[in-house]
């Protein structure tokens, strides 16, 4: 499922873009970027440059991303300080950040840094992300244990307001847009009423609804 979430992502970035991967689910997108495209992956911690998952041969604990996973880096990649990083995503200069979400609403606002009365690791680089980045897309499965994630409200501590693009999840494709969240792609294997019955949020069918590309 999740590999199904991030070949679909990655049929979203486009050739030059500057993009930013979420820790968990977002970092399998960099296993599926096009080979015909050049993509500069960055991540907060001060790379531009990451690879695909690394090798036993390749496996460098040095080496690690903003959640400590070790990654590769690709030839001409490079490392800098977070104060540099940070002023890159503050800055307006990355193109997509894809991230993953505890909740989504109709209005694009995210919630994924905190559970109240859980021990988090703080809210990491994804505030500044959410409201630098030029385009945001929220990558994640599209329930909780058959709870929705995708609400009317969120009802979680929110880590943006208005600045969620996208969403894919294995259901589909959705975008946010002033009216609503609109069903453009639907993953064969589902219907648009089992999409409505695991969704909080009022759909919009998308006239020219389409099949997921997958």
């Amino acid at each position: 499922m999740k590999e199904l979430i991030a070949k679909r992502v990655a049929k979203e970035l486009h050739d030059g873009d500057l993009v930013n991967l979420g820790i968990g689910l977002p970092t399998l997108v960099a296993n599926y970027i096009p080979e015909d495209i050049q993509i500069y992956l960055q991540s907060e911690n001060g790379l531009i440059g990451l690879g695909p998952e690394p090798t036993k041969e390749e496996f460098n604990r040095n080496i690690a991303n903003a959640g400590g996973v070790p990654v590769t880096v690709l030839k001409g990649g490079m490392f800098f300080d977070s104060a540099f990083s940070f002023a890159l995503i503050r800055g307006g200069h990355v193109d997509v950040t894809v991230l993953g979400a505890l909740q989504v609403d109709q209005n694009g606002n995210l919630a994924n840094w905190i559970i109240p009365g859980k021990l988090v690791p703080g809210m990491g680089g994804a505030m500044d992300l959410v409201t630098g980045s030029k385009t945001v897309i929220i990558a994640m499965t599209h329930t909780n244990k058959g709870e929705p994630k995708i609400l009317k409200k969120c009802t979680l501590p929110l880590t943006a307001k208005g600045q969620v693009d996208m969403i894919i999840t294995e259901m589909g494709v959705m975008k946010i847009t002033k009216e609503g969240i609109v069903l453009t792609e639907i993953n064969p294997e589902y219907t648009v009423e089992d999409v409505r019955n695991a969704t909080e949020a009022e759909l919009i069918i998308d006239d020219g609804l389409k099949r997921m590309e997958i």
